[in-house]
């Protein structure tokens, strides 16, 4: 049976709360979805996310990804701005330190004999992609990896009038704080538009 599942950086209770605040401010008049909640579609940066196998265990493979790294008890990450991204979506953009490219090395490592390649979405058009998110893809079933892996919170998707309108008028609609903090992994059940629906398992950064 196939699953839907990612690996997600949780942000620290008063920012997961901020970007709650941030989609309600920007998406009250415009319909993004689905809404962020502190107890179910959590605010979060994917690391990965794809279809997989019965042969993943969340809690044994989150397990494997930590005790593979030596991070901090926390990850701090910079604004970028508020984007609109092909299609529909609108981004919080948060800057990419080489500790994300490592965490994201190392989770594809654990989990690709895990994926589940026949589920791949073959007919999704991918005709607005960047080249390198084609390649992606074309891998590994998500659009954001390598070259291509792009560290943001999703605040919600939308019709693309609405989504470029969010982002043109963002400056003026919500107070962005610069810097980000991440303090824990979680492995996820994919919700509506890839959302973090369903904690599976959970871990500080810094867990031994």
């Amino acid at each position: 049976m196939t699953r839907w599942l990612g690996v997600a950086l949780l942000p620290r209770a008063d920012h997961l709360r901020a970007a709650i605040d941030i989609q309600r401010a920007l998406g009250a008049d415009h319909g993004l979805q689905p809404p962020l909640t502190p107890d179910g579609n959590l605010p979060h940066v994917t690391v990965f996310q794809g279809p997989f196998t019965d042969t993943l265990d969340p809690a044994r493979d989150l397990g494997r990804i930590g005790a593979a790294l030596s991070l901090p008890a926390e990850i701090h990450l910079g604004f970028t701005g508020i984007h609109y991204q092909p299609t529909g979506w609108v981004f919080l953009g948060l800057t990419r330190p080489s500790v994300l490219d490592k965490l994201q090395e190392e989770t594809l490592a654990v989990l690709t004999p895990h994926l589940d390649q026949a589920a791949f979405d073959t007919s999704k058009d991918t005709s607005r992609y960047t080249e390198a998110e084609r390649s992606s893809y074309a891998r590994y079933g998500y659009r954001y990896t390598g070259e291509a892996y792009a560290p943001h919170i999703t605040l919600g998707r939308t019709d693309e009038q609405a989504a470029r309108t969010i982002v043109d008028t963002a400056p003026t609609r919500a107070e962005v704080g610069a810097d980000w903090v991440f303090d824990r992994l979680s492995f996820y059940v994919m919700g509506e538009n890839g959302a973090h629906a369903r904690i599976l398992a959970k871990r500080p950064l810094d867990a031994s």
